[in-house]
């Protein structure tokens, strides 16, 4: 299990500026080849003797936009230590917007593309390792380069080139050019003038169906593990408090495919992805409703780079990306994708933390070369690309939380990258079916007796130190701004949201009843917020309250509530525990874990507020489970 990343302040919190240092398309000076996927004219020019051999592939091409692909070959006599790539767009308009595997630099139309430290050395006769790619813009047209150099040497043969069969004419859809303010709005009702015109590859499951909101009319599938976990917890405290627990048993909860050992079963996992769609197949034949199963896709290389507590079993620099794809979301397509299954409907909630890293954290080695290497970026695009083809299986992007992008800094920064994410797989802004918010997270749906810029001694409230100037105080209103800042970027407008309400509930006799008559704008957001933390940065084992009940419809725009982070379950250990029975994965340690922390830059240097004799991340916390459920808010009867 995952614990939820740190949230980012005005100052130390929202450092990185989206400055994502777009990776490089390592070339060669030689022979191209041009091949461009299905809508595009396979090129292939003749050469001699020469110094490189490409292969330029448009891999996806949308209104305004593209994606590409190399693959770059040595076919000199000499290995090379480096290489660097120059060639010359042909539109004016033609723009590389984000690359990977490589550095980049354009001036006009003339691009230069020079290797990374891990793929620079080719040898003669061989291709370069983690090849690069990019995607990009285009304006009028978008024909294909057709001169290529490395290294300072012409490619021989390498003139002519390839044009797109088929060019859209370009409509740009219009994007936000105010601030979001937190106030909602109303929900648009005219289609976005930019429909991607490639169509998903592979093969649906038929007779699932795909609706327009998976959760409406659906029931949610219990989870046989977790309800026998909270029965015995309840059992063990008995009186008031363990009949309360008890009832915790009759709420949907996400399953957590956090290895490829979850999705397979084994290696101390109860049970195998197989086997809970069995046991939902065994609640749909006692169900008049469809069941909807909630998985979460959480294995990218590197994962969770700038915590220390849920990184991940696979990395960067041994084979990560390709084991990723092969060795684990081909596994779970390949499940998902059985048709006894194909009356079921699968949420799948992609990736959490790792698209919002790539606009926060930079400064953080581990997400830098995520970043650089492209694993997330191209991680996420596989994972939807597989997920999507399959017709009864929901794709949910995960969104961060309010406060960890709510800043201006970091909010357009985030719907540009994960627009040009989507844009980027086969099927476009189709192959997503809505966001999720707050995942394992403790951030209020809402807080009822304030507003973000509602004035207190001539201050809004947003200005408090609890706060720190960030322009979202809840999750709605974050959630409503970043819907129609998708939408403007191109999404539908029946994309959907999600809320994870887990343990944003925040109950219990702390909670205030009212808003605070202070007049002095700390005192008043203090004893106002029900949001109980000491930091709104503090993530890790919180003393929160379970929230609303999973449920269909919400709100406007909201398909569901819904419970990713099963109650109960820890966040991370509150002090290092070594490999053993306890740790039996060697899971790390995160000092926003350890009560006794004084904090960072990272919650504004405020105590951790986390609980005390945590175990590791994704084991059972007791002593959590009845804090949660005693201020749960609504209140268990």
């Amino acid at each position: 299990m995952r614990e939820f990343k740190r949230d980012f302040s005005e100052s130390g919190l929202r450092r990185s500026l989206f400055k994502r240092p777009l990776r490089s398309l390592g070339l060669l000076t030689c022979m191209l080849l041009i091949a461009m996927s299905s809508l595009f004219l396979w090129v292939t020019p003749t050469h001699a003797a020469s110094y490189c051999q490409v292969t330029y592939t448009v891999t996806n091409q949308w209104t305004g936009g593209f994606g590409t692909s190399f693959t770059i070959q040595n076919t000199s006599d000499s290995n090379w230590s480096n290489w660097t790539l120059t060639f010359a767009f042909p539109a004016s308009g033609q723009q590389v917007t984000q690359l990977w595997n490589g550095n980049y630099t354009q001036s006009g139309q003339n691009v230069s593309i020079t290797n990374l430290s891990y793929n620079g050395s080719v040898p003669a006769g061989s291709t370069v390792s983690s090849e690069p790619g990019f995607n990009g813009s285009w304006t009028t047209s978008n024909p294909v380069p057709t001169s290529f150099s490395i290294n300072g040497n012409v490619c021989t043969g390498s003139g002519g080139g390839g044009t797109p069969t088929s060019t859209p004419t370009n409509t740009p859809t219009s994007t936000p050019t105010s601030t979001p303010t937190s106030t909602p709005t109303s929900t648009p009702t005219s289609t976005p003038t930019s429909t991607p015109s490639p169509t998903p590859t592979g093969t649906p499951v038929t007779g699932g169906g795909h609706v327009q909101n998976p959760y409406a009319g659906a029931q949610g599938f219990l989870n046989p593990n977790y309800v026998a976990e909270v029965k015995a917890s309840a059992t063990s405290v008995g009186g008031t408090l363990g009949a309360k627990e008890a009832a915790v048993a009759n709420y949907p909860t996400a399953i957590w495919l956090d290895s490829m050992a979850a999705v397979t079963g084994g290696a101390g996992y109860t049970s195998s992805l197989l086997d809970y769609l069995n046991a939902a197949e065994t609640q749909a034949a006692s169900s008049s409703q469809p069941i909807i199963v909630t998985i979460v896709v959480y294995d990218l290389p590197d994962r969770d780079c700038a915590a220390l507590a849920s990184n991940g079993e696979l990395q960067i620099a041994n084979n990560g990306l390709q084991t990723y794809e092969h060795n684990y979301i081909d596994v779970i397509a390949s499940d998902l994708s059985q048709s006894r299954f194909s009356n079921l409907r699968v949420s799948a909630i992609i990736e959490p933390d790792s698209l919002p890293n790539l606009v926060t954290n930079l400064n953080i080695q581990n997400c830098a070369d995520a970043n650089s290497s492209g694993v997330y970026v191209q991680g996420v695009q596989y994972a939807l690309n597989k997920l999507h083809a399959i017709s009864n299986v929901y794709n949910f992007l995960d969104i961060a939380h309010s406060g960890w992008l709510g800043w201006n800094s970091n909010f357009q920064p985030f719907v540009n990258l994960a627009t040009s994410v989507a844009k980027g797989t086969t099927a476009g802004v189709s192959s997503l079916d809505g966001f999720i918010s707050n995942t394992a997270n403790y951030t209020p749906t809402v807080e009822p007796y304030m507003t973000a810029n509602q004035q207190v001694g001539g201050q809004p409230v947003r200005s408090a130190s609890f706060f720190q100037w960030n322009t979202y105080i809840d999750e709605q209103s974050y959630d409503v701004d970043m819907r129609n800042a998708f939408i403007a970027a191109g999404f539908p407008s029946t994309i959907g949201m999600l809320i994870d309400t887990s343990r944003n509930g925040w109950g219990g006799p702390k909670r205030p009843t009212g808003p605070s008559t202070s007049t002095d704008l700390n005192t008043f957001v203090n004893a106002t917020r029900i949001d109980q933390r000491i930091a709104k940065g503090n993530w890790c084992n919180q003393p929160g309250g379970i929230g609303a009940r999973p449920v269909a419809n919400p709100a406007a725009g909201f398909d569901a509530y819904v419970w990713i982070k099963p109650p109960g379950e820890s966040d991370g250990s509150s002090s290092l525990i070594p490999t053993g029975p306890n740790n039996p994965t060697g899971k790390g340690f995160d000092r926003m874990c350890d009560p006794t922390f004084g904090g960072d830059a990272l919650n504004n240097n405020m105590p951790t507020g986390a609980m005390p004799n945590a175990p590791v991340s994704g084991a059972w916390f007791q002593a959590a489970f009845d804090t949660l459920v005693s201020n749960a808010y609504p209140a268990f009867p």
